[in-house]
């Protein structure tokens, strides 16, 4: 366990001073890195060459360098909406495209830093090693689409292909060179303009494509093993450009900024009165039998998806769990010596059954609690918002982990009372938060999932959804798991929006509340007390949250959209 916090602080150096390069060869100061990939401001850069991506855990040292020293060479060399112009949408097409502009801005190092030069050759050909050796090479579209990578890197950097796969190109290169060397030749030659080298790229990209359309027409109708050989080595070799970061792409991004009156005050964040806010169950505010009716509709909704919940706990089990020590098993053939099975030896000198194992079992010791943006335009979302907390509560009380669910909003709109007492007090000026928070529990942590069903329910009691101060309601929550005894906390944030309340907002700035919720996100990140997600309702979230998924609930949560949920749970252990 110290080893492994050992290399997450050693990855987390690398990733620093790789930053630190990229924005002193950029100029650009809101470039950093997480996860191995390049974000401006939390947001992942769209970065699509297959030697750019990274593990920080695996990979040395001059590898993260080459890959930042390509990543800051594409930002400065390369017009990101001439790109996108340019690019094909075929997706033969688009995977060469993307490659050789990649290649392209590398051969533009700036003169007088060979350390860059030789850094991007370490990383293209650790990636080609690599690449290599995965076995991704065996078929045909992968030796094509590789061969083409390493003529193109040899014709553009003028270094020679990674020398440990040139007898595996080589018939391949013979083959490409008549039909591929006019526009090879042009590469080099437009290299320092974008519009003009795109000319030869795409007449390479469209010939490859030709190529292996032209193999697959002339494969036998009934040879189906070799078809699925193909498209699995399209998708292998495409996993390492992560077009799937484009469906990222296309969902709305959270509007946020900075405070200006925050930045500016010695106080930072102040709430003008705390005089008015509440904790509330709302269980306790419907009727039992209107909260009897929200239920059985609730139930109605999750049974018509056809959700195998056994399944989807077992799953959530495999993501959060973690080995325990759970006694000993005796009479093993191998192990640890049990003294109590010496004399056994000296009258059986052929049993072999005189060892002890310890045994140990996957155990959950984990807290997971789900907080709801309540505000107004989440009362579109409730339905499927309800049943997927409701259904992954339920899922994870099978698996043994503990469930918070909470929820957040205003007592009031536009203010309330504390906005009444601003007022009357002559309008002081920066308040700060000037609102009445209301922050509500629908399932305490201590319940079962069956003792808290019916309070889940009332998410659907429609009055409760008012405006939203994030801030302040997730540090609410993360102060509610901390005071619980499980070795790991996690939170998941539901919102479809950024923290708005119109009092604060006129009589503050209009980013105060965003720029106060980045804060307390950072410093939970820092503390490490609470993991802190963002689960966006049809909005990326990543402004506010480092760990964040976006998805789309127009339709009822299905039981891919909960296992990917599982699985976004799981890549955070």
């Amino acid at each position: 366990m110290a080893s492994d916090r050992q290399a997450a602080r050693r990855a987390e150096r690398r990733e620093a001073l790789c930053a630190a390069a990229v924005r002193a060869l950029t100029g650009d100061t809101a470039l950093h890195y997480r996860d191995g990939r390049l974000c401006r401001e939390l947001r992942p850069l769209p970065l699509h060459a297959p030697h750019l991506r990274t593990d920080p855990l695996s990979d040395d040292f001059a590898s993260l360098r080459g890959a930042a020293d390509g990543a800051a060479l594409r930002l400065t060399h390369s017009d990101l909406d001439l790109h996108r112009q340019l690019c094909p949408d075929e997706r033969i097409e688009r995977l060469v495209f993307e490659l050789l502009e990649q290649l392209r801005c590398e051969t533009l190092a700036p003169p007088g830093m060979p350390g860059v030069v030789q850094n991007l050759r370490h990383r293209f050909e650790a990636w080609s090693r690599s690449f290599h050796r995965s076995g991704m090479t065996g078929s045909h579209l992968g030796i094509l689409l590789y061969t083409v990578a390493q003529i193109a890197w040899s014709r553009l950097s003028g270094w020679p292909a990674l020398e440990e796969t040139e007898d595996l190109i080589e018939a391949t290169r013979a083959a490409l060179a008549p039909a591929l060397g006019v526009p090879l030749a042009a590469l080099r030659r437009r290299r320092t303009e974008q519009r003009a080298f795109a000319v030869p790229a795409l007449e390479i990209a469209w010939m490859v494509a030709e190529m292996i359309r032209a193999v697959r027409a002339e494969q036998v109708p009934d040879d189906a093993n070799e078809a699925d050989e193909e498209e699995a080595a399209y998708q292998a070799f495409a996993l390492w450009l992560d077009f799937a970061d484009d469906e990222l792409e296309a969902m709305a991004v959270a509007d946020t900024g900075n405070s200006r009156m925050l930045e500016a005050s010695d106080e930072g964040y102040r709430v003008y009165t705390k005089r008015y806010d509440r904790e509330i169950h709302p269980g306790s505010l419907v009727r039992k039998e209107q909260l009897g009716e929200y239920r059985e509709r609730l139930d109605e909704l999750i049974a018509a998806q056809g959700i195998n919940v056994a399944r989807l706990a077992h799953a959530l089990k495999a993501a959060l769990a973690v080995a325990q020590r759970d006694g000993w098993a005796f009479g093993e053939e191998h192990g640890r010596i049990d003294g109590r099975r010496l004399a056994q030896l000296v009258s059986s000198p052929a049993e072999r059954r005189l060892f002890r194992l310890e045994q140990h079992k996957p155990l959950a010791d984990c807290v997971v609690g789900v907080l709801i943006d309540c505000s107004g335009s989440m009362r579109a979302h409730i339905e499927p918002v309800a049943m997927m907390v409701d259904i992954l509560a339920r899922a994870l009380d099978q698996a043994g982990v503990a469930t918070e669910v909470l929820g957040f909003t205003t007592a009031a709109w536009n203010g309330g009372r504390a906005r009444l007492d601003w007022l009357a007090r002559g309008r002081p000026r920066h308040p700060g938060r000037l609102n009445e928070t209301a922050h509500y529990v629908f399932k305490d942590a201590a319940l079962s999932w069956r003792r808290a069903r019916a309070d889940i329910a009332a998410l659907f009691k429609a009055d409760l959804f008012r405006e939203g101060v994030d801030g302040e309601a997730l540090d609410w929550a993360c102060a509610r798991l901390a005071a619980r005894g499980e070795a790991r906390r996690i939170l998941i944030v539901v919102s479809d929006g950024s923290p708005m309340d119109s009092a604060t907002a006129h009589a503050n700035d209009a980013y105060y509340l965003d720029h106060h919720l980045k804060e307390v996100v950072a410093r939970h990140e820092a503390a490490r007390d609470v993991e802190v997600l963002g689960l966006g309702v049809g909005l990326d979230l990543s402004p506010y949250y480092r760990h964040c998924l976006a998805v789309d609930l127009s339709v009822p949560p299905t039981m891919p959209l909960l296992a990917e949920v599982a699985s976004w749970l799981g890549r955070r252990r």
